[in-house]
């Protein structure tokens, strides 16, 4: 007796709700009836104008954002008044507040904007401040995938590799010929101001 009952209420239960994702898909069917061939291909396509669109000016020159730059290594690049360029942990210290200027595509250069000197990498890699704007100050600004940026010098290089600005774990500057892309010394996260 049970066996026929289930036998007889499955078949009802499934007719049911097949019956209503046919009544889904052909309400879709008819919606979407009504688009041309050439909307729906644009619909469908994954390049079309409407979509992914993102604005990419402050790499193309001119635009200035003024952030912190935090280390990985727990502290935040720093320019003082006399143009010394080491690490410090103070978070509302004046002279850690930077102004990342791009230049060109993908290239920026950095100014402490309390003592008014640009970041600076020499042929050896060293790290130093210039009151003047030059070739040693450009830098080449790649963002990674765990959302920290590197900067690499857009001069210099040491024996093919890039040169990053880096802190090492007490906040002194690493030299360049020193450094990587992945290690976490040249890991840095541009903080907005609050």
């Amino acid at each position: 007796m049970r066996k026929w009952i289930l036998t007889w209420i499955l078949p009802s239960l499934l007719y049911r709700s097949c019956f209503h994702i046919i009544c889904l898909v052909g309400t879709l069917s008819l919606a979407c009836n009504d688009m041309t061939p050439e909307q729906m291909a644009t619909n469908v396509n994954c390049s079309s104008p409407e979509r992914h669109t993102r604005s990419y000016d402050y790499m193309e020159g001119g635009d200035i954002r003024v952030r912190r730059l935090f280390c990985r290594t727990q502290w935040y690049l720093r320019i003082d008044k006399r143009g010394k360029v080491k690490g410090t942990q103070e978070m509302k210290n004046n002279y850690n507040i930077m102004e990342i200027r791009t230049v060109a595509v993908g290239i920026v250069a950095i100014k402490g904007v309390e003592s008014e000197y640009y970041l600076a990498m020499n042929k050896e890699g060293k790290l130093y401040a210039k009151k003047e704007c030059n070739e040693d100050c450009n830098f080449k600004e790649l963002i990674l995938e765990n959302h920290y940026n590197t900067y690499a010098s857009a001069k210099w290089t040491h024996s093919g590799g890039e040169m990053f600005v880096a802190l090492n774990q007490k906040g002194v500057p690493v030299r360049g010929k020193k450094t990587k892309k992945e290690q976490k010394t040249a890991h840095f996260l541009p903080m907005a101001i609050t």
